[in-house]
């Protein structure tokens, strides 16, 4: 590598960094006005789009430890969003789903969430969005996770 690389890379980690940073900033606002934090609204957008989700596969799924999962399934359960139900077939396994009450403020608020995303990339074309996913993509399936 050559130090034009070098400063070339470092640069990209550093733009990269801090477009995430605002741009999770602004999502973490919005998920906010809805009386959700964004591990919560994770979780409901899973189980709103892909139907009832063993629990130790959801912290997989958004990146949480078993820890935090057993906590945010609670305030969830709590705010009658969803329920834990046993498998029938393997008792060891318990699934996380959606509640009508859940489902119904999904149905309200996804349509304004998914307006704000867009909000959110207006800078860029139809085109540039699409470049910057396979570009993105690219850099995330080259390194093999920790």
């Amino acid at each position: 590598m050559n130090q034009n690389d070098n400063t070339l890379s470092l640069k990209l980690f550093v733009v990269l960094a801090r477009a995430h940073k605002v741009v999770a900033e602004h999502v973490k606002n919005d998920i906010q006005r809805y009386g959700l934090n964004p591990t919560e609204f994770g979780v409901l957008d899973l189980l709103y789009h892909k139907g009832a989700q063993p629990i130790q596969q959801i912290g997989e799924k958004i990146l949480l430890t078993s820890g935090s999962m057993t906590y945010v399934i609670d305030k969830l359960e709590e705010k009658g969003y969803i329920v834990r139900k046993r498998c029938e077939k393997d008792r060891r396994i318990t699934y996380a789903v959606i509640t009508e009450k859940g489902k119904a403020l999904m149905d309200n608020i996804f349509p304004q969430h998914t307006e704000k995303i867009t909000e959110l990339f207006q800078t860029l074309s139809i085109e540039e969005k699409a470049e910057a996913i396979e570009l993105l993509k690219k850099i995330g399936l080259s390194l093999k996770p920790l």
